[in-house]
């Protein structure tokens, strides 16, 4: 089964989050599309061969055994030190993954960008 196209209305969800960062861009990935600060990947959003849509996005290594310990819809990426992924379906909280998307930038940003960003006290 070849790789759905990512609906727009999920692209604008996260499109909605994502862009208004400092000096974030989005890409398109090798398949699906990503978000960028200067060459570090924010998130990554792609259609699986299976059918189904997941989001990459870099975490505290802290909190890594945490999304492990939590399982579906988490998972942990198969690249990099620090990368979890979500499924992302009909039960998602957009809520809580724009909170994880803006400390994915936050993990990956300069510092001098970072500081221009408003978080959740």
């Amino acid at each position: 089964m070849a790789r759905p196209d990512v609906p727009i209305e999920m692209l604008e969800r996260l499109r909605a989050v994502l862009l208004p960062l400092p000096s974030c861009d989005e890409h398109d990935a090798w398949v699906g599309v990503c978000w960028r600060v200067g060459s570090a990947t924010i998130a990554h959003v792609f259609g699986g061969e299976d059918g189904l849509f997941r989001i990459t996005f870099r975490a505290d290594p802290g909190e890594l055994m945490a999304f492990e310990r939590l399982g579906p819809p988490y998972f942990r990426g198969e690249w990099g030190e620090n990368v979890v992924g979500m499924l992302l379906d009909d039960d998602t909280d957009w809520d809580e993954l724009a909170e994880l998307l803006v400390d994915s930038y936050c993990i990956q940003a300069p510092a001098r960008l970072v500081a221009l960003v408003r978080r959740p006290t």
